[in-house]
């Protein structure tokens, strides 16, 4: 089996992803209810499934630049065209014909793909499982913030609970990783993106 699975919360219509922001940049989101200035659509952002990959990578928001985190429902149309137009972060020989093919096919992705060690909830890495981290540039940023976003709910204290009870036995029942199931990928795609190290 891969160890690439998106684990994700999920409905039929819509799924989550998380960023971690500046309070410049979450506030303004926050009240409009879509990304606006100072948010620039000129930059790649990165878009992240996993609630505890998000913890790690903000450090339960307290890291500067990410001191709020957003839990962003997207419209499961968005979040496949996302996959179906993008690329791997790194070169693989099963996938790509050669380097320099694979280099121009991720300078002309809107979107990119890379894979991480997941982490449980006390930062430690998961052994065997492998996190999504979605870049989105260009038109897909485009798309991201004028058509995908449906809610966008600030986070933050839950991060900051999460991380006071990290020494404590059993998993909060507050934590979002309790919603996150397996996402369901086409076959095409799974072989497209879920590649082994």
């Amino acid at each position: 089996m891969s160890e690439h699975v998106i684990r994700a919360r999920y409905t039929d219509l819509t799924i989550r992803v998380y960023q971690a922001y500046r309070p410049e940049i979450a506030r303004p989101a926050l009240k409009a209810g879509r990304f606006v200035a100072p948010f620039s659509m000129q930059r790649m952002t990165w878009i992240k499934p996993s609630f505890h990959w998000m913890m790690y990578r903000s450090g339960h928001a307290s890291k500067p630049g990410q001191e709020m985190v957003l839990g962003i429902d997207i419209t499961r149309e968005g979040f496949d065209w996302a996959l179906a137009h993008a690329e791997l972060s790194r070169f693989h020989p099963r996938t790509h014909a050669s380097y320099e093919e694979w280099r121009r096919r991720l300078d002309e992705a809107p979107v990119r793909v890379q894979w991480d060690p997941e982490r449980d909830r006390h930062m430690n890495i998961v052994a065997g499982v492998r996190s999504i981290q979605i870049g989105l540039s260009g038109e897909a940023v485009v798309r991201y913030v004028n058509d995908w976003i449906v809610h966008i709910e600030d986070v933050t204290a839950i991060a900051h609970r999460l991380a006071q009870s990290a020494d404590a036995a059993g998993v909060p029942e507050e934590s979002p990783d309790h919603l996150e199931l397996d996402y369901p990928l086409s076959q095409a795609l799974r072989r497209k993106l879920c590649r082994e190290d």
